[in-house]
């Protein structure tokens, strides 16, 4: 077979197979970088081969996928795809998390109309990066260059996670009790969720550029936008085993009204004080300014809450302690009551029943 002249009828058809095979040799020392003791395949096996460890008491895998949505526009549009891929496995590490499970390896999809190798290198960058500060591997991933279906410049970034823990350690709704408190862990803004709408607001409706300030403070669309979705298992990892901790919720689409009632027992419903935690300016821009009704606001986007944990009323202080010590901020804003199904608001000094909202 002839090598050809580089004018192949692939590349004119819109796939450029040597520019993949250049944008993956880029990526092969990141995926190196990020190989732990369980990996036993190298990049480019079909397969990713991983070896769990041993020594778990009734091992249970744990597996989730995600992406990171239109934030990617925002990224497309400040010409900066270094940081996505890190939200995309902060996002995805966050979500086994919370039912007890520490990752072991991680995979990731790229997906373009049209590859560049920088922009590969960047993309894949992120998730390595993120991969190590969480100590799982990125085991494998998959790159597809589809001219037609994804336009010159977009790119679609997806992960796949899957992470261990032992039977015993499962958090769950089971262990949730009428009392619990709900504490809360502040987001960094955004995170990866409710961009449709905060790019509509202050793009198209406020006219705003990625240099423009949003808060008073001088923090520019582009700070806020492309702010790191944080990572908690640092903070968390020293809990859970604390008979203290019954369940957490990672508060992403839905926010909390969605979010906190899935780790709930039925017949019971959480009780949320506004006013315990300090919501970021963005938020009360992007609603002043999309004229938006604070019910939706909490729908769409985390509020300041990037973790709810729930927690025994007698074990508050000891699991407060432990947060403090990691140096994370955490505050107390409800309880778990009992009745109906959601998540009812009340403010701070004012704690007269409300209807949960579903």
């Amino acid at each position: 077979m002839s090598k050809g002249d580089g004018d192949s009828a692939y590349r004119r058809a819109g796939v450029d197979i040597d520019a993949q095979d250049q944008a993956l040799e880029r990526v092969k020392k990141l995926v190196a970088s990020t190989r732990t003791a369980g990996v036993l395949s190298d990049m480019g096996s079909f397969g990713g081969l991983y070896e769990p460890p041993g020594g778990v008491d009734q091992p249970v895998l744990v597996a989730s996928a995600d992406g990171v949505g239109t934030k990617l526009a925002v990224a497309k549009l400040a010409s900066d795809y270094t940081t996505v891929g890190e939200d995309l496995v902060n996002h995805c590490v966050n979500d086994i998390l919370v039912q007890g499970a520490r990752p072991l390896f991680f995979m990731d999809y790229v997906g373009a109309g049209e590859l560049d190798p920088k922009c590969m290198e960047e993309l894949v960058g992120g998730v390595a990066r993120g991969c190590r500060a969480n100590g799982c591997a990125l085991l494998g991933g998959e790159t597809a260059e589809m001219p037609g279906f994804y336009q010159p410049g977009d790119y679609e970034l997806v992960g796949f996670v899957v992470g261990l823990l032992s039977k015993p350690d499962l958090l769950d709704a089971s262990r949730v009790r009428e009392q619990d408190v709900l504490v809360g862990l502040p987001s960094a803004g955004l995170h990866t969720n409710g961009f449709s709408l905060a790019r509509k607001v202050l793009f198209e409706t406020r006219g705003l550029g990625l240099d423009d300030a949003v808060t008073t403070a001088g923090e520019t669309v582009r700070d806020v936008l492309l702010a790191p979705h944080v990572s908690y298992l640092g903070c968390l990892e020293p809990l859970l085993q604390h008979p203290g901790l019954h369940a957490m919720a990672h508060i992403t689409g839905g926010g909390l009204n969605d979010n906190v009632p899935r780790v709930l027992p039925e017949n019971t419903h959480a009780e949320i004080r506004l006013g315990t935690w300090e919501i970021p300016e963005v938020f009360y821009k992007i609603q002043e300014w999309g004229e938006v009704e604070t019910d939706e606001m909490f729908r769409v986007f985390n509020m300041g809450v990037g973790m709810v944990l729930i927690v025994a009323p007698a074990e508050l202080g000891d699991v407060l302690k432990v947060l403090k010590d990691a140096g994370t901020k955490a505050f107390p804003m409800g309880t778990v009551q009992s009745g109906g199904r959601g998540v009812a608001y009340h403010l701070e000094k004012d704690l007269e029943a409300e209807e949960p909202v579903d």
